[in-house]
């Protein structure tokens, strides 16, 4: 893998987004809403929640972490999204770059723009509303590390299953983080849940982190097995998912379906 291929992709999408203010502005839009939105939600339930009790870093710091889940996995399909709106496939793998170079460069991506959207919420939720992180101390770092690697592997198969059925099968893949969020305990323990769903929640990574944060606020310490199981199955998962993509595109190759995508092709 050479570091300059991975840099093109990468610049690629820096000219796409210094180009366009419809591409540029959602790195800051969205998650601008997201925070004020939620940021008065926990500002109003602190009005009547027992005294000492903090609905902004029980829950705001939750939603903030989460949102920065879902920017990381958009930031992978999104640019993978760019290249099949713009039909660049042929145009990328007719040059020498292979598909590690390729995703290496999408991976580099979502670390850029999931970085900067994350800036943003921790000066919003910091300046407006006292949202501070060190009331989570040193376990942090490795909340925000398993939530970024998950949500890699879920944008690399998002880019998977787009990448077999065609462009149309991208709206399989906005919903993905709303079907998770159920099982995964953001704004609730898991322990609200029935039996059933509990079980499909000890296979999500997030459900370690956002019950390992509660822990932290609630009783100011936290064991750092949950943690470490999170990053086992998020570790997990990005290989599988590696897996998958190459083994579509390598499928895409071999069935020639990789140069007749058009925006209905779904087989």
């Amino acid at each position: 893998m050479k570091a300059k291929r991975v840099y093109a992709i990468v610049l690629r999408q820096f000219y796409l987004m210094r180009g366009s203010l419809s591409r540029a502005i959602p790195l800051f839009a969205w998650v601008t809403v997201d925070m004020l939105l939620w940021g008065f939600l926990t500002r109003y339930l602190n009005t009547v929640a027992a005294a000492g009790f903090s609905f902004v870093a029980t829950m705001l710091g939750c939603v903030l972490l989460w949102d920065f889940f879902m920017r990381v996995m958009q930031g992978v399909t999104m640019a993978f999204f760019e290249d099949v709106w713009s039909r660049n496939f042929l145009n990328l793998f007719a040059s020498p770059l292979t598909i590690w170079e390729y995703l290496g460069g999408l991976v580099a991506s979502a670390i850029v723009t999931s970085s900067i959207g994350l800036a943003a919420m921790l000066l919003l939720a910091g300046f407006a509303f006292g949202l501070s992180f060190t009331v989570y101390g040193l376990m942090l770092a490795p909340f925000v590390a398993v939530l970024f690697i998950f949500g890699i592997a879920l944008g690399i198969v998002g880019t998977s299953l787009v990448l077999r059925l065609g462009p149309a099968s991208e709206w399989f893949v906005w919903p993905i983080p709303a079907l998770i969020a159920p099982f995964a305990g953001v704004f609730y323990p898991l322990s609200t849940l029935p039996p059933w769903m509990r079980v499909v929640s000890r296979l999500l990574p997030p459900a370690y982190v956002f019950e390992s944060m509660r822990s932290i606020v609630l009783t100011g310490h936290v064991s750092p097995w949950p943690a470490a199981a999170g990053a086992a199955l998020a570790a997990a998962y990005l290989a599988a998912a590696c897996w998958i993509f190459e083994r579509t595109f390598r499928y895409a190759v071999r069935s020639g379906l990789i140069a007749r995508y058009s925006a209905e092709s779904v087989s």
